[in-house]
């Protein structure tokens, strides 16, 4: 597949490029991924309507959905929107937030995963296992402990969905299937601020705008995720989430490819 360390290099392009990024987002985070996304180099925009989505999606870089706050209008805007990029070669990223919550979230997130082509699927453990149909323990749209190989299940959930799947958690994997990075970088502050989670899907999706290949799409936007998030803790994690949060985004902002590059950890499995 290549060394990580050029994959780090996808970080300048995306910066370069500024590329749209088109979020059918949950009402939580709308402001946080927006302000993240800007810090990153990013151009946001949130759309929603199903008379627009269409439109919007065809003139993006990439399209994210996030089923976070789902309904039955969102749900329709999100397929249209994911048909409309699915034609003009955008490339879509889908957050199944909750799956496994509830029986109408898991039936969304599989009506999503089989209507739409998807080039990367982000999302804990408990998420992916619900989207193949396995069960693994979810406390409401969070994951409780589980159990088990996590990089066979992103193996599995990659060759059953036909895409890339990065399981987020303590530690990141990332795999097609075949070939699977583990990234060790991060940090436990990202679970105490609200929508750091589909921050990075977003982040996944501006990166996948500038390159085709999913598989550095993801290990290099987690890399640099973890990486800022790790900046920021050292930086203001002692006085708490709230003062972490400004300081994830400065460093969202502030970092570059030599930091990704020099305090990355990426494993290849």
């Amino acid at each position: 597949m290549g060394n990580w360390h050029e994959w780090a290099e996808l970080l300048e392009r995306v910066r370069g490029t500024k590329p749209l990024v088109h979020n059918i987002t949950n009402v939580v985070v709308t402001n946080f991924t927006a302000n993240g996304l800007l810090a990153l180099g990013a151009s946001p925009v949130m759309a929603y309507a199903k008379e627009e989505v269409a439109e919007m999606a065809k003139l993006a870089g990439a399209l994210v959905l996030n089923i976070g706050t789902l309904n039955a209008t969102e749900v329709e805007a999100m397929l249209i929107a994911g048909r409309a990029a699915n034609e003009a070669g955008v490339p879509v990223i889908f957050d199944p937030v909750g799956a496994g919550a509830t029986s109408y979230r898991t039936e969304t997130a599989h009506r999503i995963a089989e209507q739409i082509q998807l080039a990367v699927v982000r999302g804990n453990a408990a998420e992916i296992a619900n989207m193949i149909g396995e069960s693994w323990m979810i406390k409401g749209v969070d994951a409780g402990e589980g159990s088990g190989d996590v990089v066979a299940l992103a193996k599995r959930a990659a060759a059953k969905l036909g895409t890339v799947v990065a399981i987020t958690g303590k530690e990141d994997v990332v795999t097609d299937g075949q070939a699977a990075y583990l990234i060790h970088n991060g940090h436990p502050l990202l679970t105490k601020v609200t929508g750091a989670g589909c921050l990075l899907t977003s982040v996944v999706g501006a990166f996948a705008a500038v390159e085709q290949d999913a598989v550095k799409v993801a290990v290099a936007a987690l890399t640099y995720y973890g990486v800022a998030a790790e900046q920021a803790a050292a930086e203001a994690g002692q006085r708490g989430p709230g003062s972490f949060q400004v300081a994830f985004l400065d460093a969202l902002a502030r970092i570059g490819v030599d930091d990704v590059k020099r305090e990355g950890r990426v494993e290849q499995r």
